[in-house]
């Protein structure tokens, strides 16, 4: 990556940084009950020879929901990969275009993914998951939901995308310094 990637984006709108903060709590408290319960079902085994059994599909659910809510993060952070070759061959103003372009596509295909997402959670809404015995659709809305957070953030951040603005937050930054 080159130094543009290293200039601070402007400070954000309070509707945007309040999304921004909601979705980073909502990954930390999933992340947080998560290591809990797998804590909590490994002492059960051990200690009392009783595994938690819904607590490992519980946590697969999690999982997925936690990675479909990272994703819009990670976006706004530039952490996805991506194969830049091309587009650092480019003078400036070919390199906005093909990431204008880029993220047109990226927004057309979350869009999709949204719509077939809620397509999967309506058809799966009245299957049961085996241990939690809850609708399988409640854990497949974490496609559907995460495409459409995902797309927001890119419509949000499109001008930072399209310029490599990237946003970082401090405890990442304080990690690589």
């Amino acid at each position: 990556m080159d130094a543009s990637t290293d200039v601070a984006a402007p400070r954000l709108p309070w509707a945007e940084a309040l999304l921004v903060a909601a979705n980073r709590w909502a990954i930390i408290a999933m992340m947080g009950t998560m290591a809990l319960l797998v804590f909590a079902n490994v002492v059960s085994r051990y200690l009392f020879n009783h595994s938690l059994v819904w607590v490992e599909e519980f946590t697969q659910y999690q999982m997925i929901w936690i990675a479909w809510l990272g994703a819009g993060l990670a976006l706004r952070e530039g952490r996805h990969v991506a194969v830049d070759l091309l587009e650092d061959a480019l003078p400036e103003r070919a390199r906005r275009i093909l990431r204008g372009a880029i993220a047109l596509t990226m927004l057309a295909f979350l869009l999709a993914l949204g719509w077939y997402g809620t397509q999967i959670v309506a058809f799966s809404w009245n299957q049961e998951t085996p241990m939690l015995g809850i609708r399988t659709g409640i854990p497949y809305l974490g496609i559907p939901i995460g495409a459409l957070l995902c797309a927001l953030h890119l419509v949000l951040f499109f001008r930072g995308f399209v310029e490599r603005r990237f946003e970082h937050d401090e405890l990442s930054d304080a990690e690589a310094g």
